[in-house]
Parts: C-alpha cells; sequence; structure tokens
C-alpha cells in the first residue's frame, strides 16, 4: 500500500520563508563579543571579514527570535523580586551598546542590574540566554566559563569595557522552565587577552592558523565558514574581502587604493578596483600587476583577478 503523503503546511512554510526575508545581508558591521570567545581565531577573522554571508532558516531565525523574546520575561522576573534593571541606557533610550578604543570591537548589553539578593549594592551586567535540556544540563553540572566559553568571554568583555565587576547570568531550560543563576567575577587578566584577541583579529590583513588541517575536525565540520576555508567557496566581492579595505580609527574603514573613507554602504556594494586578499584563493600566486593578481589553482588552471587583460 502506497504511503499517504505528507500534509501540506503552507501557513507554516509561509511564516519561515517571512523570517528568511527579513534576516537582512548577513553581515555584522564590528566584531561582536558574542564570537570572541571561539577557540578558532581564523573563523572569527572570516566573520569579521565577511567571508561567509550568515544566512539562517526561517525556523532557526524563530528559535533566535525565541530567546530575544525572553529577555523582557527575565527582565520582568527580575524586577518583581525588587532587582533595579537597566534594560536601554538613559543616555540613548536604546539598548546598551560597548565598544573597544578601536570602535571595531564591542557589542549590547542585555541590561544592567543592582539590587540582586547575594550583592545588593553591586551594578553587574546582566546576560540572559535560553537553552535547550542537553545545554541547561551542562550549564547546572559545569557552570558558564566551562559549558559556555562564548557567554563567559563575552560577559568578560562586557565588564571591561564597562568597568563593571560583576555579571549575572540567568538562563531557561526551555523544555521546563527551569532557571538557573551565576555570578561572574570580572577577571582582568582574562579580559585584557580577550580584549588584544580582538585586537589582533581585527588588524590581520589576513586570516590566522587554522584550528585544524584536518576538515573532518568537529570544530571544522560544524563551522560556517568550512567551505571557505577548507574547501573552494569564494568569498562575495566587498570592500572587506578586498586586499584595499583597512580598518581605522573610530570604527571606520578606508581605501588604500582609493585614499578615501568607507561607509557601511560603501563596504558592502565595493568597486571595480576590487582584489581578494590573496589568503582567501585556494591557489597559488604566480603573478600581479597594479589591478591583477593571477593564481594556479589546485586543479592546475589559472585564474587572474581583477582587470581580465594585463597592461603591456
Amino acid at each position: 500500500m502506497a504511503p499517504l503523503p505528507q500534509p501540506s503546511t503552507p501557513t507554516v512554510t509561509a511564516i519561515y520563508a517571512a523570517y528568511e526575508a527579513g534576516q537582512g545581508d548577513g553581515y555584522r558591521d564590528h566584531l561582536g563579543a558574542s564570537l570572541i570567545g571561539g577557540s578558532c581565531e581564523r573563523a572569527t577573522w572570516y566573520s569579521w571579514r565577511w567571508a561567509t554571508r550568515a544566512r539562517h532558516t526561517g525556523r532557526l531565525l524563530r528559535l533566535f527570535d525565541t530567546g530575544n523574546l525572553a529577555e523582557a520575561r527575565f527582565v520582568a522576573d527580575l524586577r518583581r523580586i525588587g532587582v533595579t534593571v537597566m534594560d536601554v541606557d538613559p543616555a540613548t533610550g536604546r539598548q546598551w551598546t560597548l565598544r573597544d578604543s578601536s570602535g571595531h570591537f564591542g557589542g549590547s548589553m542585555d541590561a544592567v542590574g543592582i539590587g540582586f539578593p547575594e550583592a545588593p549594592k553591586a551594578w553587574h551586567v546582566c546576560e540572559f540566554k535560553t537553552h535547550s535540556a542537553k545545554s541547561f544540563a551542562a550549564l547546572a553540572k559545569d557552570g558558564v566559563e566551562k559549558s559556555k566559553p562564548l557567554h563567559w568571554a563575552q560577559m568578560q568583555a562586557y565588564m571591561h569595557l564597562a568597568g563593571i565587576e560583576r555579571a549575572f547570568y540567568l538562563a531557561c531550560n526551555k523544555d521546563t522552565d527551569e532557571l538557573y543563576q551565576e555570578r561572574i567575577r570580572y577577571d582582568a587578566e582574562a579580559a585584557l587577552r580577550i580584549l588584544a584577541k580582538a585586537e589582533r583579529i581585527i588588524a590581520s590583513p589576513s586570516p590566522p592558523a587554522r584550528i585544524s588541517a584536518d576538515p573532518s575536525w568537529f570544530e571544522c565540520r560544524f563551522c560556517p565558514h568550512a567551505e571557505a576555508c577548507h574547501g573552494d567557496a569564494v568569498p562575495e566581492r566587498h570592500c572587506r574581502s578586498c586586499l584595499h579595505a583597512t580598518p581605522a580609527a573610530d570604527g571606520a574603514w578606508t581605501c588604500e587604493r582609493q585614499r578615501m573613507a568607507l561607509g557601511i554602504r560603501e563596504q558592502r556594494q565595493g568597486c571595480a578596483a576590487h582584489l581578494f586578499i590573496p589568503a582567501l584563493i585556494h591557489g597559488e600566486q604566480i603573478d600581479a600587476g597594479e589591478d591583477w593578481v593571477s593564481y594556479r589553482m589546485r586543479d592546475g588552471g589559472e585564474w587572474r583577478d581583477g582587470v581580465q587583460e594585463a597592461s603591456a
């Protein structure tokens, strides 16, 4: 007997499609504190240089939105027990934004709070997260630093940039609504290492070494940049993949060839003089001119980046 066809779900499909249509271009303008705790500096550099456009399914985007919506409930829970929570910066009326001295590294805090029962007189950076049951169990067993090193590094960066010496991590098990709390102490040495790592990634004109030369290594297999790093994928053409673009002071970018500042719109568009950062091309550089570079590719063929005809 033939199996029945799966039921059509046009409404669900349309909802997911609407999330996908609204996800933006997949590029983050700054190097986010939420990424800096990653174990592979090359992957973080790829994100910073927009080597791979972040694209997610509608279902996953809706899951992200669920986490965002939970933040208001976390704030309400804390206020209900008398904690003073400031989820927006009173100077701007918007979410707290932090940047390092370069203007290129930082992020947005969920909130700051004071009046926690454990330490009523200390201001805390507040970080709110939702977890699957498996992730929550690991968190409860091992704590934030061990089970969620990216979250721990993010809070260390925020504490350093905000000048606050405590963070309060409040998490929810999405399956049971059980809550987990942990107070995190500011670790000056760790925070300085984190900021030095960010500075190193921002200033690097080419990608750092891979965490593994083996593409089957588990961190590589699940990395969104795997094809650009180990495979033959070539990044899209934009200023951040161009060897002429350089990060400048106060979060700005400049084009060394055009001798001009690059706004966010210009960075995304690129220009006709674009040349890929050589390390992004999986080939051997064999020749170059003013506006072109030739490569011998892995398959033995030659490919010219830039203008197609060399100057006489």
